[in-house]
């Protein structure tokens, strides 16, 4: 078979290559951790994209001098928008059985982006935002990579046939795509590093890895890709570069940036060989399961996500074999939609014969996809009672220093410390709330404390920044927290100047120490190092003349209680299905060394309030009817509120401020 004979007929390698790519993203999402990067099987899908749709225009450019965009994009709607369709309709259905109405609101919004294949645009927002909803509970996040690549084929096709009609001579074309590569290659290193978000979802920052497969298609055309002779070697490297990928990267390195080009240039060796007659990984891709996962690939990929939510939401902690039964349904309703709906709709005769039924077809689908949406939200509006909204109101209830100015809780990047002030303007006493948003969520009865005492108080608040004297690693920046520590020394300088009567600390403190119960990310550091850091804030404030109190932090529950308590409101359920057995959400090692370096200081007093959350045996999700918490570590702002007499007796008369 020669070359061009070859890169025009079906490829059994490539059908193999999709089968590895959809198994890593399920292995991925269905808990594998002995493959913690089978996230990266989406790029190995963006190279095959790109691969296969940019042979395609190339021929038809050299066959017609054009191409016929629309009847391109009718093609490609008859082959994606039927299935995808049809996930979404049964996504949204199952949802109201399982989901709460407030949650069923909000993911109506996910199918309507998911719908018109924009729902990365609308990622990009929500993931930004620190308190966006968990993302684990939302059964459409997954159509972000069907949404790059539907605008991938948007303009790609454009792109070419704009770059053909310069005529820039032999290799022309492709000396261009590679400057294309190179220019979103180097924007998408520099965003993971800036806004990880951005290069994650925005479709022109991903361009680069379908400009990688393209590049290889058009390669394969040229001279020397004839008289390639280490074709063989080069698909074997492939298939271990994509097997390294899948086995060192983690979601605690910064992705997709430079370490995508692992399973991108895997991906494109593996192409490249597979275009060759001889020995290589081909005979390995064309063995018959792989073909037949391969040949699924799209439609399991639809389907696994929202079952695997779903499993998740219905019965929390999953065991190994209800995760085979999610395989197994994964796999039945793959080979149903695919049997069913993609096949027969794709290969339809009478939607093929003209391109207007098909482009008309594709308009009714996203139509009725985006009305599904919004009548989704609608019926979810009516299902919400009177105890649900309380639930929902307490949840979404803002803190006294964001209700105030949003800005009082510094976000990531920014480093010049905002003080906000609360209570008297001549005040008696002046107190500092000093920390991250866990120490924010006391903001709201320490306001009123001071309000009612005729004191001042005065914020100092960053997300994920601690007020103890450490470096941490961000998982959202994805790299050591630079500006955190930049905005504590300001803050330290600026609080000594105000020379309070009492400065207190609060910090999410398991999320930056390794501890047993919430495992955040291996950056985490040590105990004897927190403590440390601990000692050094205390030390520097005291040296102010103030007396310095440290909060203990409190429970981290399993499930994000707004969610949990209003589902199990839904379903008719005990809202203590939502409760924490204390040993599960309590950490006990990082107390202790606070306790022990507080004590050892003279103007320093360790304040233990866990008993306002848990009892002896458990952390419930309701006290006294009220949400506790509005996820699973935040205080949920009423219930803080309720708080203020019993926080006040703790604290103040401590160092002196109240009479017993």
């Amino acid at each position: 078979m020669s070359l061009q004979a070859a890169s025009a007929s079906f490829r059994p390698d490539i059908e193999g290559l999709r089968a590895l790519a959809v198994s890593g993203v399920i292995a991925f999402h269905f808990g594998m951790t002995d493959l913690p990067g089978g996230f990266v099987g989406v790029d190995i899908f963006f190279v095959i994209s790109g691969f296969l749709i940019t042979r395609h225009l190339q021929q038809e450019i050299v066959k017609s001098g054009t191409v016929d965009l629309w009847r391109f994009y009718a093609r490609r709607a008859r082959r994606l928008l039927p299935a995808a369709f049809f996930v979404i309709l049964v996504t949204l259905v199952f949802g109201y059985f399982v989901l709460a109405p407030s949650e069923q609101q909000f993911y109506s919004k996910g199918s309507l982006f998911a719908s018109a294949y924009m729902i990365n645009l609308w990622l990009i927002r929500w993931t930004v935002d620190y308190f966006a909803p968990d993302a684990t509970s939302n059964p459409f996040i997954h159509f972000w990579s069907l949404s790059v690549e539907e605008q991938f084929y948007l303009v790609w096709p454009a792109l070419l046939l704009l770059l053909a009609k310069f005529r820039p001579g032999k290799g022309g074309v492709f000396v261009l795509l590679a400057l294309v590569a190179a220019t979103s290659f180097a924007l998408c290193w520099r965003m993971t590093a800036i806004s990880q978000p951005w290069a994650f979802y925005f479709s022109p920052l991903r361009a680069w890895e379908f400009a990688f497969g393209g590049l290889a298609s058009m390669a394969l055309a040229q001279e020397w890709a004839r008289r390639f002779r280490f074709s063989p070697v080069l698909g074997w490297l492939g298939l271990l570069t994509i097997a390294t990928a899948y086995l060192t990267v983690t979601e605690e390195i910064p992705f997709p940036g430079s370490v995508a080009l692992l399973p991108v240039l895997g991906t494109v060796f593996v192409l490249l060989s597979g275009a060759h007659e001889g020995a290589g990984p081909k005979s390995i891709l064309a063995l018959q399961p792989l073909q037949w996962i391969g040949k699924l690939s799209y439609s399991l990929y639809l389907w696994h996500w929202p079952v695997i939510v779903y499993a998740g939401i219905l019965k929390p902690e999953l065991t190994i074999v209800d995760r085979l039964l999610c395989l197994a349904v994964t796999f039945g309703l793959s080979l149903f939609s695919y049997r069913f709906i993609e096949d027969p709709i794709r290969h339809n005769g009478w939607l093929a014969a003209k391109t207007s039924r098909s482009l008309a077809f594709a308009t009714l689908l996203t139509g009725t996809g985006a009305t599904l949406a919004y009548g989704s939200a609608a019926v979810a509006s009516y299902g919400i009672d009177a105890e649900q909204r309380v639930i929902l109101q307490s949840a979404e209830r803002k803190s006294a220093a964001r209700e105030f100015d949003s800005a009082c809780v510094l976000e990531r990047e920014e480093v010049r410390p905002k003080a906000c002030k609360f209570g008297a303007a001549n005040p008696k006493k002046t107190v500092v709330l000093f920390g991250d948003s866990h120490a924010d969520h006391w903001s709201t009865p320490l306001k009123k404390i001071a309000e009612n005492n005729g004191w001042r108080l005065v914020t100092y608040l960053k997300s994920s920044c601690p007020a103890v004297s450490v470096s941490t690693w961000n998982g959202m920046l994805m790299r050591n927290y630079d500006e955190c520590d930049k905005w504590r020394d300001m803050a330290f300088r600026e609080i000594a100047s105000l020379r309070p009567d009492v400065v207190i600390l609060s910090q999410y403190s398991s999320s930056y120490v390794k501890n047993d119960i919430n495992h955040v990310s291996d950056h985490q550091i040590e105990v004897k190092d927190w403590a440390a850091g601990m000692r050094r804030s205390v030390e520097r404030l005291e040296s102010t003349g103030s007396e310095v109190v440290v909060l203990r932090d409190g429970p981290v529950h399993k499930s994000y209680l707004d969610k949990c308590v209003a589902r199990a409101r839904w379903q008719q359920r005990d809202p203590n299905v939502c409760d924490t057995p204390r040993d599960e959400a309590v950490e006990e090692t990082i107390p202790a060394a606070e306790r022990k370096v507080v004590s050892q200081e003279p103007k320093a007093e360790y304040v233990d309030l866990l008993d306002l959350f848990c009892n002896r045996t458990t952390c419930p999700a309701l006290i006294g009817g009220q949400l506790t918490f509005r996820d699973r570590h935040h205080i949920a702002t009423a219930y803080a509120e309720s708080l203020a007499p019993r926080l006040e007796r703790a604290i103040f008369e401590e160092v002196g401020m109240v009479r017993r």
